[in-house]
């Protein structure tokens, strides 16, 4: 369910992150800054779930430094990667029908 506004209890929740992690990130990455509410309680909008999931993403899953990710949000994304030429497409190709082939011989 889509709202407004998350709780930082209900970020940690959805994103698997201890609240402790969500305020080092803050310090750590600038494009991160969620308000607080009257009460001085954090409030975190859609687009900074997204960030907070794009961060995780990038700091567990492809493995980047904390330095790198902020490089890339600095950046915006990540630069392109560079075209594959025909000979290199060709051989991916022939070694996924040969995985492919395999796979279904199992």
């Amino acid at each position: 369910m889509k709202k407004l506004y998350y709780s930082m209890g209900e970020v940690s929740k959805l994103t698997g992150l201890e609240p402790h992690v969500l305020r080092n990130w803050e310090k750590t990455y600038a494009e991160l800054h969620p308000k607080k509410n009257s009460a001085g309680n954090r409030v975190y909008k859609e687009q900074e779930l997204a960030l907070i999931f794009r961060i995780k993403e990038l700091l567990q899953d492809k493995k980047y430094s904390s330095e790198g990710v902020q490089e890339i949000l600095s950046n915006g994304e990540k630069k392109q990667a560079p075209e594959l030429s025909a000979t290199a497409r060709k051989d991916l190709n022939e070694i996924k029908v040969f995985l492919n082939d395999l796979l279904e011989r199992l």
